[in-house]
């Protein structure tokens, strides 16, 4: 237990059986009234983000989450099998939990991952990855960095708007957030 006064960042709560991560607080002290808290959560499993104002000094329940960096070992049908860099131990990690980061992941990879009494939350990956190009149509004579993008398959199977001058085969910097290319590794 926790009160209103130890929000922070990052913290995880446990309201009314759900998980709730505390993405921004603000303590307000109004001129008239008891002081409060404005929060805005996210459900850890959904992604929902809600606005939630607790009263100053309330006690909220705070969830335990083991944050772990684990290698990415395989893709097991719809699962993917993870494990822990310090006990070797594998976890099995729901392809719905996994998501957008499935895009970006390749064997042998290290992320983050989130647990909650041995249950799976979430994967993290690094901000950036370097990636290659398995295919992409061929560049044009006089192709510039500033002529537009075309599409280009990475070797984990997504697609990445890239400059119209990379070609097949070459390594790309890509952000993990929102699919970007950064620049050649």
């Amino acid at each position: 237990m926790a009160t209103t006064n130890d929000l922070k960042n990052g913290l995880v709560l446990n309201l009314d059986g759900e998980l709730w991560a505390v993405v921004e607080f603000q303590h307000v002290k109004p001129g008239k009234g008891g002081a409060f808290v404005r929060t805005t959560l996210k459900n850890v499993l959904s992604g929902k983000v809600v606005d939630k104002t607790f009263n100053a000094g309330t006690k909220v329940e705070t969830a335990t989450v083991d944050k772990r960096t684990m290698q990415y070992l395989y893709a097991d049908g719809e699962d993917y099998v993870f494990m822990d860099m310090e006990t070797f131990d594998q976890i099995t990690v729901p392809g719905g939990t996994v998501g957008e980061a499935a895009n970006y992941l390749l064997p042998e990879a290290e992320a983050i991952v989130a647990t909650h009494e041995s249950v799976p939350l979430y994967v993290e990956l690094p901000t950036s990855v370097v990636l290659e190009i398995t295919y992409t149509e061929p560049g044009l004579q006089g192709d510039r960095s500033t002529g537009g993008n075309k599409p280009a398959t990475v070797e984990t199977g997504a697609t990445v708007q890239v400059p119209l001058f990379i070609t097949t085969g070459e390594k790309i910097k890509v952000d993990t957030r929102d699919g970007r290319y950064l620049g050649r590794a």
